[in-house]
């Protein structure tokens, strides 16, 4: 957690904002913004409390945790207060999609531009999806039905793939040769109970 909740009461400028924090709500996986609402100081405490987000809705005018009645809860990863002291950056692990419509976001996807982060977390979601598939219904069910040992020899396979298109300089061969190798990587993690996710924390642990 990035801040107890009297540090966090104690920096926001209630007065400012009569009270009412806006709270903009982010992935933290996959960076996309979720949704926005308000919290007062009762709705910021229960949230750190909880470790579930936790909101004053205005038109009901009592707190109100997210998911409560659907079961689609935001659990807290981390909680950041901006540079003006009036607004909160709340990144969480979405359980459910966010949106009382039934879609991740309560944005408009259709007129939102994905960012490269959240496109590869959505084809990571579809990647473990096809874990079960029928193996005749996609390319990716196949390899799982194949095994990790075939999966594992695509990883290799491509790997030299990428090496020889960057030998030869086709900068067109080496992008296409690296999406295979990324794709199969990422079928093979899941193949291992593992996500991306695992292998950039790594990296950033080694980079500190």
């Amino acid at each position: 957690m990035s801040e107890t909740t009297a540090t966090l009461n104690e920096r926001i400028d209630w007065e400012k904002i009569d009270g009412m924090v806006p709270a903009i709500v982010q992935d933290f996986q996959s960076s996309q913004v979720l949704m926005m609402g308000y919290m007062n100081p009762e709705a910021l405490d229960k949230t750190l409390q909880t470790q579930q987000v936790t909101f004053f809705s205005r038109t009901k005018s009592r707190l109100w945790t997210k998911g409560e009645t659907s079961g689609n809860v935001l659990q807290l990863k981390s909680m950041s207060l901006d540079c003006d002291n009036d607004t909160l950056l709340v990144k969480v692990d979405p359980i459910g999609p966010t949106c009382h419509t039934g879609t991740t976001t309560c944005f408009d996807a259709d007129q939102q531009e994905e960012s490269q982060m959240v496109w590869l977390h959505q084809l990571e979601q579809l990647l473990a999806e096809r874990k079960h598939a029928d193996p005749d219904s996609s390319y990716t069910a196949s390899l799982y039905a194949s095994g990790t040992k075939r999966i594992s020899q695509k990883v290799g396979e491509e790997g030299v793939e990428v090496a020889l298109a960057a030998t030869s300089g086709d900068k067109a061969e080496l992008v296409c040769e690296s999406a295979d190798l990324i794709y199969h990587l990422m079928v093979l993690l899941q193949d291992q109970g593992l996500s991306m996710n695992d292998v950039i924390n790594k990296l950033k642990e080694r980079h500190k």
